[in-house]
């Protein structure tokens, strides 16, 4: 049987839907029981490979305590038939959003108060990717 390719609204919109699942702090199981789905079921809508019903979408948006909207935020703009254009920054910035240590390093970091200390959080994380980057350091 062929499998049709995983489309990247349905990606984007799952992403979204663990992201908000993560900053509340609940589990796929939580967010299962509360759906009547397993958490197996969670885990495919929220890699996209499989697609949310526009009911399912709301009833989710009522458990995450979000309007529906929210999960098309930033969404990709795909033209029918075809292919969607390179991930862009924000592209890139949402799916890092969507993982647990991105979640926590904002939810940190936007609880620092100090402005100058921010900054240099922010200087040697850029160091740190320069040095990722570097040809010398690969290995």
């Amino acid at each position: 049987m062929r499998r049709e390719p995983v489309n990247p609204i349905d990606t984007y919109v799952g992403g979204r839907v663990r992201m908000r699942r993560l900053m509340m702090g609940m589990s796929q199981t939580a967010l299962g029981d509360a759906l009547g789905v397993s958490f197996q079921q969670v885990q495919k809508y929220e890699k996209g490979t499989n697609r949310i019903g526009a009911s399912r979408l709301q009833h989710i948006s009522n458990i995450l305590q979000v309007p529906a909207a929210f999960f098309f935020d930033g969404a990709p703009h795909v033209k029918a038939g075809k292919k969607p254009v390179a991930p862009s920054l924000t592209d890139e910035i949402s799916a890092f959003m969507t993982t647990r240590d991105g979640l926590a390093l904002v939810k940190a970091f936007s609880r620092i108060d100090n402005v100058a200390l921010r900054r240099r959080i922010t200087d040697l994380v850029e160091q740190i990717e320069q040095t990722e980057r570097s040809p010398a350091t690969r290995r």
